[in-house]
């Protein structure tokens, strides 16, 4: 069968703008464009040329990652069928090729490529439905899935549309400080490949408040613009999932800056200048990687600083939807007593949410043959995910289950996400597998955690919580 050449440049431009590029055109279209060659040879040549790409100088980075994701989904064109879900999936497939070139790169230049392509739309775009059993309602607010992405990796805001249109069912950006500030020395982020775990020292690298607010003020009005036009039902009028940000839910993380020596203040021109854009705010006490942040955990200033800040929300001027859910992010290297601390004050104050947990201090003795383990910072990814588990359920059984919480910390699978569920999470979040994996592990994750769920007799997320805990 021929190549249908504009068949194919019509789907692929409704894809992503890359398409439209002079490149696409100039290298690759007008190549086949009458050719004699079948899909199944056009294919062969798009996967050759994807998988023999991290041979092509790095330095080249920008431009040749745009030219392999162009590649890959060009090639995803060809190959489709008229159906949109098989076309869909073959998208997410297919971005696998290029996880063999950023890995040549830099960490930190690997993280700002994956974050411009996310901001490009040089990513697939989820356009298959949720399993029905993992839609769930949090706060009020309908999540078509409970798998999100943590902060950390939109520290900016940059791309939010993106990450939500890769199938996230909701993406938190930050975290974001008041001012702007440049963070630790690099290099300060270190792969542990066949540990799958990142170690990073970053130190709250932001932008500031101000840019992350006109980023997120010019998507809602687009948002609103958009809707304002539309006959169809939105996502936020009670039917379908989805929040400020659109079709997913938009979390909001705070940080300090370093220099500051006033941590509630820096938080509270976090809720005043950003909250009106968050379907929910997290103050974040837990990063290793700024210099006392940490004692912001300890029962008393605990109390004192979310106190502050929900009084700064609560004087802001609502509509019926209410403020924004207010949540504390915690660390997994805390005490007995410090867990018992955490949970009184986020119950005595009616903490919205807890997210348990942040990168760990520790190292533990699966990674203690890397010499890369003894670099400082905060160690995320499989190692962690035993820890952090089980402060999650210590956690959960503290509260009694009456506080919604986030499980996060070396989730890479369905069935890790599930046994999150089963330890106390409402919400699940992943970051380092998502950094190793790409795209391609998002439906790879909620499709198996749908099995698991199915497969132990339950009918929605929230039946599953807590089913392991006392």
């Amino acid at each position: 069968m021929a190549v249908n050449y504009m068949k194919l440049h019509k789907r692929a431009v409704s894809q992503t703008p890359f398409f439209n590029s002079l490149f696409f055109r100039r290298h690759f279209c007008d190549k086949v464009r009458g050719s004699s060659l079948d899909n199944s040879e056009v294919t062969a040549r798009v996967t050759s040329a994807a998988k023999n790409f991290h041979k092509v100088d790095p330095s080249k980075g920008r431009l040749l990652t745009g030219a392999t994701i162009g590649l890959i989904i060009a090639g995803g064109a060809y190959v489709s069928t008229v159906d949109e879900a098989t076309f869909c999936g073959w998208l997410f497939s297919a971005t696998k090729l290029v996880n063999p070139f950023f890995a040549l790169l830099d960490p930190e230049v690997a993280h700002r490529l994956a974050v411009s392509a996310a901001a490009r739309g040089w990513v697939p775009r989820e356009k298959r439905p949720d399993p029905s059993i993992l839609e769930l309602e949090v706060w009020g607010r309908k999540f078509s899935n409970p798998i999100g992405l943590a902060a950390g990796f939109d520290k900016n805001a940059e791309a939010v549309e993106g990450l939500l249109g890769l199938g996230y069912g909701f993406v938190e950006v930050g975290s974001v400080t008041p001012v702007p500030q440049e963070g630790n020395p690099k290099p300060r982020i270190f792969r542990l490949r066949e540990e799958r775990a990142i170690i990073n020292r970053c130190g709250f690298n932001s932008e500031g408040i101000q840019a992350v607010a006109k980023r997120l003020g010019a998507q809602h009005g687009k948002r609103k613009l958009d809707e304002s036009s539309s006959t169809s039902p939105t996502a936020n009028d009670g039917g379908k999932p989805g929040g400020k940000a659109g079709p997913g839910i938009l979390g909001v993380n705070l940080g300090k800056n370093k220099t500051s020596e006033d941590a509630a203040n820096d938080y509270v021109q976090g809720v005043h200048t950003l909250s009106q854009y968050a379907d929910y705010l997290v103050i974040n006490v837990s990063s290793p990687n700024t210099p006392g942040l940490r004692q912001l955990q300890g029962r008393k200033q605990l109390k004192d600083l979310v106190k502050k800040v929900q009084a700064a929300r609560d004087e802001m001027q609502w509509g019926d939807e209410g403020p924004p859910p207010l949540l504390v992010k915690i660390a997994p290297d805390l005490s007995k007593q410090d867990l018992e601390d955490i949970a009184a004050v986020a119950l005595a104050l009616q903490v919205d949410g807890l997210i348990i947990s942040n990168t760990t201090i520790s190292r533990p003795d699966s990674i203690s043959q890397n010499p890369l383990s003894q670099e400082v910072g905060g160690l995320s990814g499989k190692p962690l995910f035993d820890l952090s588990t089980s402060v999650l359920k210590e956690m959960y059984n503290l509260t009694r289950g009456k506080i919604p919480l986030i499980g996060c910390g070396g989730v890479g699978s369905g069935e890790e996400a599930y046994k999150k569920i089963r330890a106390g999470a409402t919400l699940v979040q992943l970051y380092t597998a998502f950094a190793y994996g790409g795209p391609a592990l998002i439906p790879r994750i909620k499709a198996e955690l749908a099995e698991c769920l199915e497969r132990d007799g339950y009918k929605s997320v929230h039946e599953a919580v807590g089913a392991d805990c006392i």
